[in-house]
């Protein structure tokens, strides 16, 4: 058995002026509900590798011009790794990362803070992997087939019925859909489209009302290929991490790993509202290289393991850095939170959410607006209170790296130094045990001693014979739509 290919209820983009009646799909249909996907990011493109798999149909449709990734460095944990194997997409992933098993946190005169320690990977069965964002967005960019992602298509608004969705984008064109997946980032064109909709009806919560709060302002780019010799670090298996925290007179944290390749990825951290300059950059356009060199050129006298960041600085090329602003705040309709820059959590839970999210898109059956609707509210139920308890968790280490204050210092200070391994390692298991898979298709192989949080299962796998389904598992074959 395999998935059918897909069903040829394409229909291409016509000119704006509403709904068409040949455009429309039947009100309930035996054939897959199509996916429109706003937004090219992490998200929208990880979104698209299980519903491929599934035999979904879907389309991304990315506002700019060409592939242009942020150039930071990402950690990704457990929590994700096994929807990568499951996907096929691990052993590569692992070309290009290295693991992180612990880290050292310095004071800017490179004094000792303490150290950081992984718990064993026998008990977890995945390390932490460091790798620089390009080169992962790159991966799975290419992984999606050709004729699947539509650039230049800058969503303007949608209108939606009981019939589906209509998309509109800045060239004067629509196309329609049966589902619109909001993936476009923390300024979402979807999301103010629809809170302005919502906002008219009075639907809209108080607290998705509020502005955005001002979050961190990150620095970020990676090296050339650098020289063994002067960067002995480079050649080590496990990802060499340092953690450098200004005094209350620079209230900076610059952070380097050592990234295949014989490469440095380099951040530099700031809060507006500490600084002047910080409330300068956060004015300023992310994508001038002349302002990120001018960034560059104030903080150059800051010291790292391997020199000056003006050392670092010198080997990276200008259009390799990227300054990235990282929001605060919570929406309560969409259900992934914009998390500070602590941990990777923010792009680990926007693919969290598309592999849930693809589990419950796969349960639609028939196509109907009352089984989307259902989908959508079970997704919630599903997801929203895991999103919710890891916000206050990523506040707080983003506070513990990067806080500045007097009581961010004693709480580093201690929790580097007093706090026993045991508990930090407990609370590491318990965050790590969390990790999602599509349920519609073969599981990743069990790995470490740790066990996992069940997930859900799917509402139209345990209608067929048990015994029947898990031989379909060990063959590899996917459950047909």
């Amino acid at each position: 058995m395999s998935v059918p290919a897909e069903s040829k209820t394409d229909r291409p983009s016509v000119p704006t002026g509403g709904f068409k009646g040949r455009d429309l799909p039947p009100l309930v249909t035996d054939k897959p509900p199509r996916v429109l996907i706003a937004g090219a990011g992490l998200g929208g493109l990880f979104l698209g590798m299980p519903l491929e798999k599934a035999g979904i149909p879907y389309e991304i449709f990315e506002r700019s011009a060409e592939i242009r990734p942020l150039g930071s460095i990402m950690c990704l944990s457990p929590n994700i790794l096994p929807a990568f194997e499951q996907l096929g997409l691990l052993d590569e992933l692992m070309s290009f990362s290295k693991p992180s098993r612990g880290g050292t946190m310095l004071t800017d005169k490179l004094k000792l803070v303490g150290k950081a320690t992984a718990a064993p990977t026998d008990l977890i069965g995945y390390d932490r992997i460091l790798l620089a964002r390009p080169e992962l967005y790159r991966m799975l960019f290419h992984k999606i087939p050709k004729g699947k992602i539509r650039m230049s298509k800058k969503v303007l608004s949608f209108q939606q019925n009981h019939e589906g969705v209509m998309l509109r984008f800045s060239d004067n064109t629509t196309i329609h859909g049966d589902i619109l997946v909001g993936a476009d980032g923390a300024h979402s064109a979807v999301r103010q489209h629809l809170y302005k909709t919502l906002g008219k009806q009075g639907l809209l919560p108080d607290s998705d009302t509020k502005e955005m709060c001002k979050g961190y302002i990150s620095l970020v780019g990676t090296t050339d290929a650098l020289d063994p010799v002067k960067y002995p670090g480079v050649l080590e298996e496990d990802s060499e991490s340092y953690y450098v925290v200004g005094d209350k007179n620079t209230p900076y944290t610059w952070v380097t790993f050592t990234v295949p390749g014989n490469k440095i990825c380099w951040n530099v951290i700031i809060q507006p509202g500490v600084a002047e300059v910080a409330d300068e950059q956060f004015k300023s356009s992310d994508w001038i290289p002349q302002q990120n060199q001018k960034m560059m050129d104030s903080i150059r006298h800051f010291k790292t393991p391997y020199g000056t960041l003006g050392d670092l600085f010198d080997v990276t090329p200008i259009e390799r850095v990227s300054k990235v602003h990282t929001v605060l705040t919570k929406f309560l309709l969409l259900p992934s939170p914009q998390l500070l820059p602590s941990s990777g959590a923010g792009a680990v839970n926007a693919m969290q959410d598309a592999v849930l999210l693809a589990n419950h898109l796969y349960d639609i059956y028939p196509t109907s607006f009352e089984n989307i609707k259902n989908a959508f509210i079970d997704y919630k139920d599903e997801r929203y209170d895991a999103i919710k308890d890891q916000y206050p968790q990523s506040y707080m280490s983003a506070k513990l790296i990067y806080g500045h204050t007097l009581s961010d210092r004693i709480v580093r200070h201690v929790v580097f130094n007093w706090l026993p391994k045991a508990i930090q390692h407990k609370q590491f298991l318990k965050d790590t045990a969390y990790r999602p898979q599509a349920n519609f298709l073969p599981q990743a192989p069990k790995r470490g001693s740790l066990e996992v949080i069940p997930q859900r299962p799917s509402k139209r796998i345990p209608k067929m014979e048990e015994e029947e389904y898990r031989e379909m598992k060990k063959e590899g074959v996917v459950v047909p739509l």
